[in-house]
């Protein structure tokens, strides 16, 4: 029978995405057993983190300081706004150094059911960037799902009041796959953005 702590830790653990209990389990034991230095220094900074992130004012994401690096950045571009679902949207893409504009996050997607409008995806701090005409040009990363297709099209709407370019990721057949291999959801979606060679 597993101590009443250690059941604890165990359970604290399943709240992360993916962990089941056997994981968390793994997770736990080895923290007691190998490594309960690093359970300190994993302990510590995740208090830190729950206590001193918050949202960037300007773009949402998560950050300890008011406004983020990136939107305090003079050598990035305010002509562009990449609009992204999640921080990790905004971390995958600056790992590629391709894009150096700026980000909004809207921390989800339109979603009714889950009682999830504009006013929570801070679609009115959109509007309100919008409305200072430095965006020339909102690029729509939301993912391609129902909720993020619904999502880019309401941003679409949104934007088009304000008469700024609206573009969205290129959307198919990933480099080196293989037609036999791509489902017909990705293959329709190839088809229908192809462009002129």
């Amino acid at each position: 029978m597993k101590s009443p702590l250690i059941q604890e830790l165990i359970e604290a653990f399943r709240v992360l995405p993916g962990v089941g209990p056997k994981s968390a389990q793994r997770m736990a034991y080895y923290l007691l057993e190998r490594n309960k230095q690093g359970g300190e220094v994993l302990a510590k900074t995740l208090a830190r983190a729950v206590e001193e992130v918050g949202h960037c004012a300007s773009c949402r994401t998560l950050t300890e300081e008011e406004i983020c690096s990136i939107c305090n950045s003079t050598k990035r571009s305010n002509s562009e706004l990449c609009i992204v679902e999640s921080p990790a949207d905004v971390a995958i893409i600056e790992q590629s150094g391709i894009f150096n504009g700026k980000y909004f996050v809207l921390m989800g997607h339109l979603s009714p059911i889950d009682g999830i409008g504009p006013q929570e995806l801070g679609l009115d701090l959109l509007e309100a960037r919008l409305s200072n005409k430095e965006a020339l040009e909102l690029i729509v990363a939301t993912n391609p799902t129902v909720e993020g297709e619904a999502t880019a099209f309401y941003i679409q709407q949104l934007a088009n009041s304000y008469d700024v370019l609206v573009t969205r990721l290129a959307q198919g057949i990933p480099m080196g796959g293989e037609l036999e291999y791509v489902d017909s959801g990705t293959l329709t979606q190839a088809f229908l953005a192809r462009k002129k060679v």
